[in-house]
């Protein structure tokens, strides 16, 4: 069955972003064109070329917001949301959420130096990854940056660190609390099989074992039970989890003061989708937490979560530009845009479904067509929307498409050697650059050719 109206017409939360599938400033013009932060989206694209990532700066602080307020609600103890960055890491963003009092969690050193240069307190920042390096865990630890031990490997390394520099070092663990949610299974990270984080069945021997140890003291717990979640009973279930590991953790003397429940609430990709509000996903995780340990008589841990699609995918779109159109009578009407699986490989990778429309006809006044989105790139599964139902198009037109703010900038590639688009930060009608856009010759910057070989063939480049 066709959607008839327009989820351009839904009315917009102004306090759940995550509950949109457009962004908080999205507008329609007198002309009836599109346009967001106050911008039209026709005019930047003629300043700045497509495709084009656009960030709208409203819709991020009111994600921000929204958790900050609903944790000062909820829950009578200390709290601190923490950006999950992997969902778009920019200095950019570390820098927005900085601003607004949040933490950030990094899995790699680039996040870690991204995050710092960005201006995210140190103390605010924890380090998460399964397969950590030497390196990394050095940089965190020089950097002062609460390190969260995946698995054996980096417990030995940090105790060896730990006595090299004859310091404590405060520490977090995850595990993995055994809750499945219905999502996809390439993204489901908290069943006991997952490459993350120690069995909850190990957590006694491990718990021995940090015990032993002279300088790694431990302070906090991590779960996750994974990502795009519309379900709230899982999340109060964790909670019920988290605070019996915090009993059996006191019986070998460790006092935990700091709870992470990780991230995961889901957002509105398309009119299908209904995911709970930010306010109903903290309090539930409140109620759960504050209960549990009122019946077992514990003091309040801090308590910390991990959004990261659900601050920043909202408020992002992509802009495209239509070129070819391939019509095959009985079976489909292809229209290949100029972008595709190297800005956002999540439809190939993930089959993830989204919203878009016409920058020129946004409201589908007189739609009677439905349009297979292709990217430009060599593959045949490189389908960004399939069947979507457009106003009469033509080659030069653009096309938006929501929801794009998460894991599109981060898992862009070079695919094809095709250059990632700039993005760009709107509020007020007001638009600034925040991540240039790569040329060709960009591409090329750290190919090496090796002296033979430049010798042999006399190999020049203009």
């Amino acid at each position: 069955m066709v959607e008839k109206k327009s989820f351009l017409k839904e009315k917009i939360d102004l306090n759940s972003p995550n509950k949109n599938i457009v962004p908080i400033t999205t507008s329609i013009g007198n002309d009836g064109k599109l346009s967001i932060g106050g911008c039209s989206i026709e005019e930047l694209v003629t300043k700045y070329d497509s495709p084009l990532y656009i960030l709208d700066e409203i819709t991020l602080r009111n994600s921000c917001r929204a958790y900050k307020k609903a944790l000062e609600k909820y829950y009578p103890g200390k709290s601190l949301p923490i950006y999950a960055s992997k969902a778009n890491s920019s200095i950019f963003m570390s820098n927005l959420v900085a601003s607004e009092g949040l933490g950030l969690d990094a899995v790699s050193e680039g996040e870690l130096l991204t995050a710092l240069k960005g201006g995210v307190p140190n103390e605010k920042i924890v380090f998460h990854g399964n397969n950590k390096s030497n390196k990394e865990i050095a940089f965190a630890v020089r950097n002062n940056i609460k390190v969260i031990v995946d698995n054996d490997y980096d417990l030995e390394r940090l105790e060896d660190l730990s006595k090299s520099l004859n310091c404590d070092l405060e520490i977090m663990i995850r595990f993995t609390p055994g809750i499945e949610c219905h999502t996809h299974e390439y993204i489901r990270t908290g069943s006991f099989d997952s490459k993350f984080g120690f069995g909850i069945e190990n957590l006694n021997t491990l718990f021995e074992k940090i015990s032993k140890t002279k300088h790694l003291k431990l302070q906090g717990l991590h779960a996750h039970i994974g990502s795009q979640i519309f379900e709230l009973e899982p999340h109060m279930d964790l909670g019920k989890i988290m605070v019996n590991v915090v009993l059996e953790a006191k019986k070998f003397g460790h006092n935990i003061k700091k709870l992470n429940v990780g991230g995961g609430l889901g957002i509105k990709y398309t009119v299908h989708d209904d995911p709970p509000s930010i306010d109903e996903w903290i309090k539930t995780i409140s109620n759960s937490i504050v209960k549990a340990c009122k019946n077992h008589n514990l003091d309040l841990p801090t308590l910390m979560c991990e959004p990261g699609r659900s601050i920043v995918s909202t408020a992002g779109v992509t802009i495209y530009k239509i070129g070819a159109l391939k019509k095959i009578p009985g079976i489909r009407t292809y229209l290949s845009v100029d972008g595709g699986m190297s800005d956002n490989p999540r439809p190939i990778t993930y089959q993830s479904n989204y919203s878009a429309c016409l920058v020129s006809n946004p409201l589908n006044i007189n739609s009677k067509n439905k349009y297979t989105i292709a990217g430009k790139h060599c593959e045949s599964g490189d389908v960004l929307l399939k069947e979507i139902e457009l106003a009469d198009c033509k080659t030069g037109d653009l096309l938006c498409v929501f929801g794009t703010g998460a894991y599109n900038i981060s898992m862009s590639s070079n695919y094809n050697r095709i250059p990632r688009p700039a993005a760009l930060l709107v509020c007020d009608g007001e638009a600034e650059i925040i991540q240039r856009r790569e040329n060709p010759v960009d591409l090329l910057k750290y190919d090496v050719l090796p002296d033979r070989f430049i010798k042999q063939n006399s190999v020049h480049l203009n």
